[in-house]
Order: structure tokens, then sequence, then C-alpha cells
């Protein structure tokens, strides 16, 4: 888009583009999602970005009415296979936070110095900004909506010091953290959590959402211990266990899809309500991009409506035992032989989904024991930043690995967007989008929905 294309959509508030690009009002000093309420100002004040980040290197702060920090990510992320593409999903991951920009560097095979270069040029702010954008947003979550001290919320959000807090804070909200805390909604519907209560979350999508589909699917391919679907269809609750760097979590997401009831603009987004309860709170940036994973919240809701994996490896061995027949009762069988049990289980979830060196040392025959050893070893990389071309052909090296489980692990571990299944004739007019194309197909087959391929595409 130029920069009138992008104006036009400020000026009727489209939502699609709500994570696509930031605008700036000079006049103003604030930065807005492109459907922000607000009047629209004249196009000689407005200035256009790619990224949060980058709005508030130029001394923008964010607009207390749209909250910019708490759109979805840009679509383009899922598609992009390059270092820019594998470094934004890793950031989102936390891994700045973690392992500082060196790690990002070595993750991704590049010098710390190529990886600031290239997010500077593309996206108007290096790794440490773009970090520092999600760090105020976490700490704006947990200001908002639970009553956790802020000496916890400063480590949570992971800021290294109290002062580099506050200063962020103020810098990106032009108010001081009490100052934030106080202005939290108070309206009909607003949360406030205690910490033994766990942390309620808006996991923001844009535009219309999928949901029966998506609460189909987890409900059929849901692993006993690991992860459940209760309730009636449209009301339905996904609850499971998360396995995270610094503990483990239990999280429940409602099936109804909400939103603003008023407002103008088109195409507006909306939320799944979410609730989070971590062993650690240093976890919640990461568990909160691993859910907007796994519900695919970033995705291009106009072209797709398939789900995500959460954890890539769990996605991978998934991929593998449920290929077969009787794969619910041979993952449930992993789950309570291998899975390390809860030690508070809640309800039916009594686990953690096995992790990959204790299948590998405990079935180290067949391709389960080849595919665990890969990936406790590292010989396959299935974190958001690993190379996917790379991956697909360290899977098809294991012994037994049949290249429809590879084409599986692409798409649910990888979040590959773009992945055609072996033997599928699935037309190149679908790129960027196979993924969602065929998973179009395998929904209206079970549907009783079928319809031609030839059909479809015209």
């Amino acid at each position: 888009m130029d920069e009138d294309s992008r104006y036009e959509a400020v000026r009727s508030r489209d939502g699609r583009f709500d994570g696509a690009f930031f605008f700036a009002v000079e006049t103003t000093g604030i930065y807005c999602r492109p459907s922000c309420p607000a009047v629209t100002p004249k196009r000689r004040n407005v200035r256009f970005f790619p990224t949060a980040a980058a709005a508030q290197g130029s001394g923008f702060r964010a607009c207390r009415r749209c909250r910019p920090d708490a759109v979805p990510g840009s679509a383009e992320w899922n598609v992009r296979a390059d270092v820019v593409g594998r470094a934004v999903r890793l950031i989102a991951d936390g891994v700045v936070d973690r392992e500082g920009v060196t790690g990002l560097a070595s993750r991704l095979g590049y010098s710390a110095r190529q990886v600031q270069r290239q997010l500077t040029g593309e996206l108007g702010a290096g790794p440490v900004a773009l970090a520092r954008a999600q760090r105020a947003h976490t700490a704006r979550t947990l200001l908002q909506t639970t009553d956790l001290p802020v000496t916890e919320i400063v480590f949570a959000a992971g800021f290294a010091s109290v002062r580099q807090f506050n200063d962020t804070v103020r810098e990106v909200y032009a108010a001081t953290p009490t100052e934030v805390r106080a202005a939290a909604p108070r309206g009909r519907g607003a949360r406030r959590s205690t910490p033994a209560a766990g942390i309620p979350l808006r996991l923001a999508h844009r535009g219309p959402y999928q949901a029966a589909p998506v609460f189909d699917q987890l409900a059929r391919e849901a692993v006993p211990g690991v992860e459940e679907v209760s309730g009636t269809p449209g009301a339905r609750a996904y609850r499971r266990t998360l396995r995270l760097p610094y503990g483990t979590a239990l999280v429940a997401v409602d099936e109804r899809a909400r939103g603003p009831k008023t407002g103008g603009g088109t195409h507006p987004g909306g939320w799944l309500d979410a609730h989070l309860h971590l062993s650690d709170p240093r976890d919640l940036t990461t568990a909160v991009q691993r859910l907007r994973r796994l519900f695919d919240l970033d995705a291009d809701p106009y072209a797709v409506d398939e789900r995500l994996a959460a954890d890539p490896q769990e996605a991978a061995i998934r991929a593998l035992v449920g290929a077969g027949v009787h794969a619910r009762e041979n993952l449930e069988r992993l789950v309570r032989r291998y899975g390390k049990a809860l030690d508070a289980p809640s309800g039916s979830l009594t686990h953690l989904f096995p992790e990959p060196a204790a299948l590998a040392g405990a079935e180290p025959a067949g391709t389960l024991g080849a595919l665990a050893a890969a990936l406790a070893d590292g010989t396959v990389r299935l974190d958001p930043g690993a190379d996917r071309d790379e991956a697909r052909a360290a899977l098809l090296a294991l012994p037994g690995m049949d290249p429809a489980v590879v084409a599986a692990v692409r798409v649910r571990a990888l979040g590959d967007p773009d992945v055609a299944p072996p033997g599928m004739d699935v037309p190149d007019a679908w790129r960027p989008w196979r993924s969602y194309a065929v998973q179009h197909l395998r929904v209206a087959e079970q549907q009783g929905e079928s319809r031609d391929l030839k059909e479809l595409n015209t």
C-alpha cells in the first residue's frame, strides 16, 4: 500500500489493516490503529509506520481510545520465511527478553549487527525496540487486569529494572504506572483479577472470526489429560496445559467471539476471552503468543479459518502419532505414561504433553523415537524462527518419515500458510494460502459438502 491508500483505510476506519500499519498525528503526538474511532486527522498531519515500535521511537505515544498496542499481529509474518519474518516471530515469543539480541541472532544464523540492520530497514525499529514495545503492552495488560504488585509486574513483563519499567510506561502511554492502572476500564464487563484467580485476557483478532470450525477441530483432536472442550456449540470453552520457558500454565478460552457493539468503520475486529493461570508470571508474553498461534489470531480472516499448534514439538509428535488409526488413544497413552503430572490438577487436566527427551529415552525404536531424539538434540528445529525448508529436509531425513506427516508439521508446528499435501492437486492460484484452502476442503468434506477442486477454483 502507498501512503494515499493507507490514508483511505484510516478515513474509512478499516479494521482489516489493524496491525498491518500504524498512523501518527503530528499535532497531537499520538499514534493509532487504522480503525481508531476518533475524528480523522488531516492528511498533512499524518505519518505512517510499519510497527508500533517505530512510532514510539519517533516520539509518539499510544492512543488511549483505540489502544494500538493491543492489535493483532500482521498476517505478513505468518507468510514470510525470510530472516525478518523469522525474527519477528522469535521476538514475539520472548526470545529477546530471555536471551538478548545475541541469542536472537544466534538462532537466526546472522550477526547481531545484520539483524539490527535488516529489522530497522524494514520495520523502522530494531530488535530491542520491538521487544520494548511488546513489554510495554504486557505491562499495561498486567496493570489494568490484575492486582499484582508493581514490583512483580516489572519482571513479569520482561523489564530489567523498575527504572526501565517506569521510563518505558511514561514514554509509551504518557502516564505513570499508577495512572495507567487507575485508567483501567471500570464499566460493565471490566475485569480485575487477583494472582490466585489468574489473568483475564482479550485475544484480539482481525475482522470476523470463525470460532465454530476452530472449536470443532479442537474438540476432535483434544488429548485427554492435556486438553478438553466443554459446553455446547456456540458457548464452549477450551482448556489445556502449557509448558513454558519458566514454568507451566493452565488456560481457558471461550468460544464466543466478542467485539465492540458501537462505533463506525468497516470490518471491525474483536476478541476471544481467555483466562490464564501461570506458575511464573514471566511467561505471560510467551503464553499469549502461543495462544495466538493456537487460534491463528494473526491470520487474515477473509482467507483462512484454520487453527495452528501452540507448542511446535508437541505438534510434530501429534502429527506423527495422529496419522494412524486409534490416534487419540495412542496420544492419551503417551501422555499418561510419559507426560509430567501437574502438581495441582484442574478437573480433567492432569498432565503436560511429554517432552521429546522423555519420549526419546522411553521409546527409542521406530519413527517416533527418531523424531523425539531429533527434537531433543536440536537436529530438527521447530521454534518460531526455524527455517521451514531446513526443517522439512531434516524431518524427511528421519527413518520412516511420511512426507504427508512432514507437510502437517509445517502447517501445525511452523505455521506455514502455504503447504500443499503430497499427492493433492492444489492450484498455484491459491498461494500463499494453500494450507488454509486444504483445511476449507477438509471441513467441507466433514460437513458433507465436499466439492470438486476444479469447481472450487472457479
